[in-house]
């Protein structure tokens, strides 16, 4: 075994090693750094994914949301103004998203079936707009969505971080009871087993 200090080039039984030239020798160097950022990625969603209860499994113990969250309020699209206060008094989802974020986009649909079928129990959505105003008006003619959306822009990155997004990814989907205390909560793309699960806290 050679020593740390070891010259290979000195070693008549060391194996030759081709060189290896500038370009090649940039090409590896970036190939190392994506895989390195790859499996960083890998580890954040294992990390946001592993902090989220599963489907089945006991809910975490009821907490309050950030302070002065009920007297927030944001931008309609659609003109006008999102209020919290209007969501009082029963349970709500409310749902971090953007348009340039394909996970996002991929789980409105099953956001806004969840809306349709259980408004009239009394569930209510808020979906809050991680993005700037012109996207998400063309987004939204493209996509219509029966619940109301709230343009949080950058400032909703902070929002979902307080309401316990701690890597301030999106998707972030929190579900909070008729009182007001925060149920249950998901960084990533909901489920129907997820939505399923959360109905039967309210």
């Amino acid at each position: 075994m050679k020593t740390p200090h070891s010259n290979p080039s000195s070693d008549p039984a060391a194996p030759s090693t081709p060189a290896v030239n500038a370009p090649n020798r940039r090409w590896l160097l970036g190939a190392s750094a994506a895989t390195a950022a790859a499996l960083g990625i890998g580890v954040a969603w294992w990390r946001d994914h592993g902090a989220a209860t599963p489907a089945g499994a006991p809910a975490p113990p009821p907490v309050s949301p950030v302070e002065g969250f009920w007297s927030m309020q944001w931008d309609n699209p659609k003109g006008g103004k999102v209020t919290m206060q209007s969501f009082q008094g029963h349970p709500l989802l409310v749902n971090f998203w953007a348009t340039w974020c394909p996970p996002c986009v991929d789980e409105l649909p099953l956001i806004n079936d969840f809306y349709r079928r259980h408004k009239a129990a009394g569930w209510q959505v808020l979906g809050l707009a991680v993005d700037q105003l012109a996207p998400v008006q063309a987004f939204l003619q493209k996509m219509p969505l029966d619940f109301p959306v709230g343009l949080a822009g950058l400032s909703g990155t902070e929002l979902g971080r307080g309401l316990g997004n701690t890597a301030g990814s999106l998707p972030f989907s929190v579900a909070l009871s008729a009182n007001g205390a925060i149920l249950q909560r998901k960084t990533g793309r909901l489920t129907a087993a997820d939505l399923g699960t959360w109905l039967s806290l309210k």
